[in-house]
């Protein structure tokens, strides 16, 4: 699990980073879309990692979310454009089937979540199960 946190605690922080010089406006809504999902992985994980006070209501908001953030993938990666900034891999749209139900599964993974995290105890499992869906997708799809 503490490599799940900490994968979305650096990509949180690359974020902005890899945002500069994007110039395509479709590549560029497409790094916004997961830098949001990042942002919302965030603020669970600093509480998974005892950075930040458990508050359930915040970690059940994040994963509401995550989960509307995750519904919306399959339509902002529609579109394939290119830009050197992206770290899309080509095997999106080759495998778009594959591609589009990983989405599918975090939307409900994180919507089945949310709502039923009510002691810190719940983080530590839930945090595994979103890094495991987020984990999956990044390793076919996007650079490494």
């Amino acid at each position: 699990m503490k490599k799940y946190i900490a994968l979305a605690l650096i990509v949180t922080g690359t974020a902005a980073f890899a945002h500069s010089g994007v110039k395509d406006p479709d590549v560029m809504k497409r790094m916004m879309g997961m830098s949001d999902l990042a942002d919302q992985m965030k603020i669970i994980g600093t509480m998974a990692k005892g950075q930040a006070a458990f508050d359930a209501d915040a970690v059940n908001a994040a994963l509401s979310m995550i989960a509307e953030e995750a519904s919306a993938i399959p339509a902002l990666f529609e579109n394939k454009a290119t830009d050197p900034k992206s770290e899309a891999l080509p095997a999106i749209w080759d495998n778009w089937d594959t591609f589009t139900a990983r989405a599918t599964e975090l939307e409900e993974l994180a919507g089945g979540l949310a709502g039923t995290i009510q002691t810190e105890a719940d983080l530590g499992p839930a945090m595994g199960q979103l890094g495991k869906s987020c984990g999956a997708c990044h390793a076919d799809f996007r650079m490494k």
